[in-house]
């Protein structure tokens, strides 16, 4: 509940307003008995029409003003709720966008969307219904208690009994279901998990004939999640058939002590109908409250896992923005790196040094630790041990945005966005324009695609690219990397889904760049990465040569096995 309270501070008027005139609105509906005396005990036996008339109309206004004051609350609860869970929203997209890749791997992608939509709408419906109600259904108990007093104390003493029962019974209630709620918000997330990654991969699915496994699973973490829900929903069910026997019970013994004091004389049919009256209110009021509690739980547990996402350390950031006086654009110093602590390192003992231009390769089996490389420049990930230098200053001590700023990666699943080909190429610079965007184009061979594509650059482009090709997505990544300018290029197996022949003639491309960045060229392919200037093989997560592609063909046995299962045997290699 702190990361509620904590923004609702901002909007303490409608947290005032809310809750003071549904105050306001208790106080006139309990002055509504006291009125139905007056007529049942004075203008009927009287037959006086016009205080018949006179209390009727002030029944009217006590309605009126009473409506007029729930408006006004719901208008200021309501709005509170949605202005402070839109805030709790952006505050927790932004710390997202914080959190490092250990942090977003462990969080979990299924998660955090749940944080953002079920738990954010969970936090405002128990806002909205708190201000609400919070206070309204405690005054109206005991304020209906204290108004009985002023009937008869003697028929007033059973709303002293009732209500303890009732209190009672409404918390024991509540009390059980609460771990029961945060095991049904578990399997919830559990469920989501399960049919994102089926909606990612189903056609891996149906390519392995996998869909009946799945169903299997889906059906398994679904009836888990039926039973969590209705074991809370058994729990709760006994809630009002409870609360509505006590409250029966009591006005059965109202009603028959008040008939008898009615024929002694020492109550009129007034006070018994007002009597009974609140003692309905009572019940209707224990009812909202019980109702209210459980969604204040349901708030407060949804809050607390937000909380705790808000909680997951930021990303470390330095202050360095300027790159040191040297030709080294990356230095790796005897590198180590494990994922999340596990012990068991990715890489070990790395170390080698990329200069101003120079174009590097990057080539091993897979699992080999060549993604986990490219991703400690950038500083995705932080070195286990060892440090990673960017123009002569360790990665760690650079500010994020600038470090990043100053290094282009095309990652190996191509990412883009709904919109038009030019939204999704204005990434790498917001400033471009047309010239460039089509000179980014050009380099990355993809003005064909643009030429092809109804709209040129305003070409539509579904999510995720789904009216894309492979290639062509990759291309136009590629296009939007080297939009950016940067000094540092990176290209994590980017080359994978295109031909030979557009493979050869980006990489030339690359070779004529104004700007000279320094090229890292991750891939499977030895065609892709055999002139540049020097090739690292890593062989589980270790460095198993460094040199140019005919002296790794001689020096290093792991590249030449990779080159013979290529197809490609070393003399052919050095003929082309």
């Amino acid at each position: 509940m702190q990361l509620i309270l904590r923004y609702l501070k901002n909007y303490k008027k409608e947290c005032i307003i809310a809750p003071l005139f549904k105050l306001m609105e208790v106080v006139f509906e309990l002055l509504v008995p006291y009125v139905v005396i007056r007529i049942v005990d004075q203008s009927i036996p009287a037959q006086d029409r016009g205080l018949l008339i006179r209390s009727f109309f002030l029944l009217m206004a006590l309605s009126l003003i009473g409506f007029s004051c729930t408006l006004i609350a719901q208008f200021f609860s309501a709005n509170a709720a949605a202005r402070a869970t839109g805030d709790i929203r952006k505050d927790l997209f932004r710390h997202i966008q914080s959190l490092s890749y250990s942090s977003l791997d462990r969080e979990g992608t299924a998660q955090l969307m749940n944080r953002m939509s079920v738990d954010a709408n969970s936090v405002s419906q128990g806002i909205n219904m708190g201000l609400r109600l919070l206070l309204r259904s405690p005054f109206v108990v005991f304020g209906a208690m204290v108004m009985a007093f002023t009937v008869d104390r003697k028929a007033a003493m059973l709303f002293v009994i009732m209500i303890p029962v009732l209190t009672v019974i409404v918390f024991t209630v509540i009390l059980a279901s609460r771990p029961l709620y945060a095991r049904v918000q578990k399997l919830q997330d559990s469920l989501l998990l399960l049919t994102r990654e089926n909606l990612a991969g189903v056609r891996v699915l149906r390519a392995f004939r996998r869909e009946e496994d799945e169903k299997e699973g889906f059906r398994e973490n679904s009836s888990a999640l039926k039973s969590a829900q209705l074991a809370v929903g058994r729990l709760n069910a006994v809630l009002n058939p409870a609360t509505v026997v006590v409250v029966d019970v009591f006005i059965s013994i109202l009603i028959y002590r008040g008939a008898i004091s009615v024929g002694s004389g020492s109550l009129t049919k007034g006070q018994v109908i007002a009597l009974y009256n609140y003692m309905s209110q009572i019940l209707v009021e224990l009812v909202k409250l019980a109702n209210l509690i459980v969604t204040l739980i349901k708030a407060a547990t949804a809050a607390d896992r937000i909380d705790a996402v808000m909680k997951t350390a930021e990303e470390p950031a330095g202050s360095i923005t300027e790159r040191g006086d040297t030709d080294i654009a990356v230095e790796f110093r005897d590198v180590s790196f494990s994922y999340g602590g596990s012990g068991k390192m990715v890489l070990d003992g790395v170390s080698f040094s990329l200069r101003k231009g120079e174009k590097l390769g990057i080539i091993g089996s897979m699992g080999s630790g060549k993604t986990s490389l490219i991703n400690l420049i950038p500083c995705y990930y932080e070195a286990s041990e060892g440090e990673v230098l960017f123009f002569g200053r360790n990665v760690l001590e650079w500010d994020r945005k600038a470090l990043r700023s100053q290094v282009s990666v095309v990652p190996q699943k191509s990412a883009l966005l709904s919109g038009t080909v030019r939204t999704n190429l204005l990434w790498g610079d917001p400033d471009a324009n047309d010239d460039e965007l089509l000179e980014a184009v050009r380099a990355a061979s993809a003005q064909e695609l643009i030429s092809e594509k109804r709209g040129g650059l305003d070409a539509r482009i579904e999510q995720n690219g789904r009216n894309l090709s492979g290639g062509q997505k990759q291309r136009l990544c590629i296009a939007r990397a080297l939009l950016k300018k940067a000094p540092v290029l990176i290209f994590d197996d980017s080359f994978s889904a295109l031909d030979f022949a557009t493979d050869a003639r980006i990489r030339k491309s690359l070779s004529s760049l104004s700007w000279a960045p320094a090229v890292i060229t991750v891939s499977q392919r030895i065609s892709s990465i055999k002139n540049c200037d020097r090739i690292i093989v890593l062989d589980n997560g270790s460095v198993a040569g460094i040199g140019t592609h005919e002296e790794l063909l001689v020096g290093c046995p792991v590249y030449a096995e990779i080159s013979e299962s290529q197809s490609v045997t070393g003399k052919e290699a050095v003929n082309q």
